[in-house]
């Protein structure tokens, strides 16, 4: 897994983590959150290993999936896109005006 993946994993996590079963919060949690390897999430729930990876590989496939339903990540990251470039901005009166009537227009 890449960084980017494991940060978005994350990211997602944050937002959709309370749309999941408790033990799927729970195995994520101790995966991404706490570094568990999946050998020790499988002791922990005296589980297998396979079935730790299938409820991970299912949680993170429901994350992804409530993402492409909600886009709440996507229009947060948007949001802080247009932030950075107002702070980048500032003095410019014209392009602050122009991202902050993008800003009240994107979730209408």
């Amino acid at each position: 897994m890449t960084i980017n993946s494991f940060v978005r994993m994350n990211q997602l996590f944050s937002f959709y983590q309370s749309l999941l079963t408790v033990k799927q919060q729970e195995m994520l949690s101790l995966y991404y959150e706490e570094d568990y390897s999946l050998a020790e999430i499988s002791e922990h729930y005296q589980i297998s290993r396979q079935a730790v990876h299938d409820t991970i590989k299912r949680s993170e496939k429901a994350l992804e999936q409530y993402e492409e339903n909600l886009h709440l990540l996507e229009r947060r990251l948007q949001r802080e896109k247009w932030l950075d470039t107002l702070e980048d901005k500032a003095d410019d009166k014209e392009a602050v005006l122009a991202i902050v009537q993008k800003l009240r227009a994107y979730d209408e």
